[in-house]
């Protein structure tokens, strides 16, 4: 196989595969600082933070050097290549680079909200000089709060790296953001009365390598080195981008893009970014009820889960009980509930709640009319949950088909069901008043869900269970792909996971695992064999 040498390492790679000098470092386990390179996103090796001394070796095993550095990220490797980016003339380039863009970079560590996770501050402790030789006042322009409705700019920390003008011009298409006047006096700036508004804008402040771009969401509210993060997916669309969820003392304070080439990319989108907050909503159900008569009776889970239990069992055995699965469970989740219903009775029906979509597939990058440009970068799904697809493998393996809730609903209407077992978790809503009044004509109703609905209302159990954020197991995106989604922060009040009520539902020993559940799933559903031997990971596994 070809073979390029950093540092004196060998780093093989595929004859059709492009790298440049920092992908290859990065095989070796050798960091070459940058700023303004990024993998989906074209080159303009602009910040000459990752110059290089590269040289070619000779069939008798001489190396020949260039006689002058060259930036490692418009460079692409070749077979006995010789890169080295830790020598002196290295090193001294290194500092300049950093001096320079320190020369005018403001000291606002302190109350920046990119400390602690900020390039400049990394590269300037590894690679800088621990003074600077600056006599003059540093220039300070005036911040930019009107770039867009999620983002602010702080002009005096821009580097002028130019990613985020690239991003919206290669990836949003959108392109309202560009550099204005030249010299020193060059800055970011939007188009006049062109607002960064798109769809993707909070991609920008995830690749601002310095604190110049921040979103007025999280800016000022949590410092990053006291956030947990856990790796999940993002629960607003079937596209299912990998994220992580960032918390500190069971509060999510954001949402960030998990780099996965099977599912996005590297991007996400601020419908997902921005759009959990009712995790924390004060119309969250916060404690488990059963009622009798209408009349909250307990709200002691070792209450109302025997009570759940014993009215099931009594409605199984006089007659047909149903369920509706929300696409919003897990593999783990529809798989307990569809097999303790049917380990009780054979006279049930499944259905699928509804299924939320909005518009069409809303694909990226845009020309200025607002028309879809070809090839397609990133794709915001009309369908607006994580795991439709997951659902129907479990009801298909249980009930042979896919029954809509409206069809389940009808039927409870002309008092078919004994009993009727509902998950809800859609936080727009997956039930209305005239929908819900179907119910009226099951004698046990039992609501499982995050938030209030028409169904809770007529329930005799209503059990809280937990957001995503909340929950352990597996979601199946649009394309088939299974990711594991991790539990980042407790239910608030005595709100449970979803996996552990239903777990406790079957009386199932010992504790809810979401890795059993998905073995033991794997084992009885043909469709879901890769995740029999299989580790999810970071990436996912296609199905």
């Amino acid at each position: 196989m070809p073979t390029v040498y950093v540092n004196n390492q060998p780093v093989e790679f595929g004859a059709e595969e492009r790298l440049n000098c920092v992908q290859a470092a990065q095989r070796a386990g050798v960091e070459i600082p940058h700023y303004c390179w990024h993998r989906a996103l074209s080159v303009v090796a602009s910040c000459r933070m990752c110059l290089v001394e590269v040289g070619q070796k000779k069939p008798d095993g001489a190396i020949a050097m260039q006689p002058k550095l060259i930036p490692g990220c418009q460079t692409p490797v070749t077979d006995g290549m010789v890169i080295v980016s830790d020598s002196d003339k290295v090193k001294a380039a290194q500092k300049a680079t950093l001096e320079y863009l320190l020369l005018d970079h403001p000291l606002d560590c302190p109350t920046c909200d990119q400390a602690g996770e900020c390039y400049l501050q990394d590269y300037s402790f590894r690679y800088g000089r621990g003074y600077s030789r600056l006599q003059e006042p540093k220039e300070q322009p005036p911040d930019k709060t009107y770039i867009g409705d999620q983002i602010t700019l702080f002009t005096d920390r821009c580097i002028l790296c130019s990613r985020c003008v690239r991003f919206t011009r290669e990836i949003s298409g959108t392109a309202e953001l560009q550099i204005i006047n030249r010299g020193n006096h060059a800055e970011i700036d939007i188009f006049p009365d062109e607002p960064c508004n798109n769809k993707l804008a909070g991609n920008v402040v995830d690749l601002c390598p310095v604190g110049a771009l921040c979103s007025k969401d999280f800016l000022y509210k949590q410092r990053v080195w006291w956030l947990k993060t856990a790796n999940s997916v993002c629960p607003n669309c079937s596209t299912g981008c990998s994220i992580f969820v960032d918390e500190c003392e069971d509060r999510v304070y954001r949402l960030r893009p998990r780099y996965n080439p099977r599912a996005q990319g590297d991007f996400m989108c601020d419908e997902g970014r921005f759009g959990w907050k009712y995790v924390h909503g004060d119309e969250r159900l916060h404690l488990p009820v059963q009622r009798d008569g209408g009349a909250a009776v307990s709200h002691d889970w070792d209450v109302v889960l025997p009570a759940a239990r014993t009215a099931l069992a009594e409605a199984a055995k006089r007659g047909e009980i149903a369920a509706v699965l929300s696409p919003w469970m897990t593999l783990e989740e529809a798989y307990l509930l569809v097999s303790y219903l049917k380990s009780l009775t054979s006279k049930l029906s499944l259905a699928v709640a509804p299924v939320r979509t909005v518009g069409e597939d809303d694909k990226y990058p845009k020309d200025v009319h607002g028309r879809t440009m070809e090839p397609t970068k990133f794709t915001i799904r009309a369908e607006k949950c994580p795991n439709r697809r997951g659902v129907e493998m479990i009801l298909q393996h249980f009930a042979g088909s896919v029954m809509p809730m409206g069809d389940v609903l009808g039927r409870a209407s002309s008092g078919a069901f004994t009993a009727m077992y509902l998950v809800g978790g859609d936080p727009q809503g997956w039930i209305n008043e005239v929908q819900a009044a179907a119910l009226d004509k099951v004698n046990t109703v039992i609501v499982q869900d995050i938030l209030p609905s028409p169904a809770s209302q007529r329930a005799k159990v209503v059990l809280a269970g937990g957001s995503f954020a909340e929950r352990e197991g597996t979601f199946v995106n649009h394309a088939g792909l299974a990711q594991s989604i991790h539990r980042a922060i407790r239910s608030p009040g005595e709100g449970r996971p979803d996996g552990r009520i239903l777990w406790d539902l079957a009386e199932r020993r010992g504790l809810f695992s979401a890795a059993a559940v998905r073995r033991e799933m794997a084992d009885q559903v043909p469709a879901l064999k890769p995740l029999l031997d299989a580790e999810l990971g970071e990436l996912g596994i296609k199905l």
